[in-house]
């Protein structure tokens, strides 16, 4: 069959990965974006949600492209779009985007992309995540140069619950400081206590945040 630019394709059933002749891709789908000897394909969003963290782990490790791919004509069948192309592009930036946590063997490289692996929001999957695993109160010590408000870096704060999600400043917090009560970034604090269990998650976020 003759294709074109644009088409969307399906990879037919019992087809192997390139790259990897262990791994089945049938079913993979996604819009044609060059036709040659072989075809450029680009992966549509439902596919890219979809990959598996052990062929993304290998393709970063060998420098591979994770959002397209080049295939035979007989390996692929003509197949309805599922979504628009404007959505795939925004998957797959927002795929791209977590890769960086995957690029060695650093354990807080490796937290982080488990928090924020399986959902297109990010922050929202922080705060779902930190509502679970902190324990309140605790002590804080403000980490950052502020360049406005009554607290500084090195002041100590109380800190007594999650408030909401500001989309300039991240997961807010509520703390209170002697007789002071304020509403404050999480992303400029510090846990006090390395031994709490709270010391961990604030730092893997307040360093995810400052990457993002």
């Amino acid at each position: 069959m003759r294709f074109k630019i644009g088409d969307s394709v399906k990879v037919k059933e019992g087809t192997l990965c390139p790259d990897d002749d262990s791994m089945c891709i049938g079913g993979w789908q996604g819009r044609i974006f060059e036709v040659d000897e072989t075809i450029g394909i680009r992966w549509d969003s439902i596919t890219l949600k979809q990959l598996p963290l052990n062929y993304i782990k290998q393709s970063e490790k060998e420098g591979l492209g994770l959002t397209e791919m080049y295939l035979d004509t007989d390996e692929v069948e003509p197949a309805s779009p599922r979504d628009t192309e404007v959505e795939a592009e925004r998957v797959a930036t927002e795929l791209e985007s977590k890769l960086q946590w995957l690029d060695s063997d650093d354990q807080e490289d490796q937290r982080i992309y488990k928090v924020i692996a399986d959902t297109d929001d990010p922050e929202e999957a922080w705060n779902d995540y930190l509502k679970k695993i902190l324990v309140f109160p605790f002590e804080a010590e403000v980490s950052e140069p502020q360049d406005r408000g009554p607290l500084r870096s090195g002041d100590k704060v109380q800190v007594d619950k999650i408030d909401s999600v500001d989309d300039l400043y991240g997961i807010l917090v509520k703390v209170s400081q002697g007789r002071q009560r304020l509403v404050f970034p999480l992303c400029d604090l510090t846990a006090t206590d390395k031994k709490s269990p709270n010391y961990l998650p604030v730092n893997d976020y307040s360093v995810w945040f400052s990457n993002r």
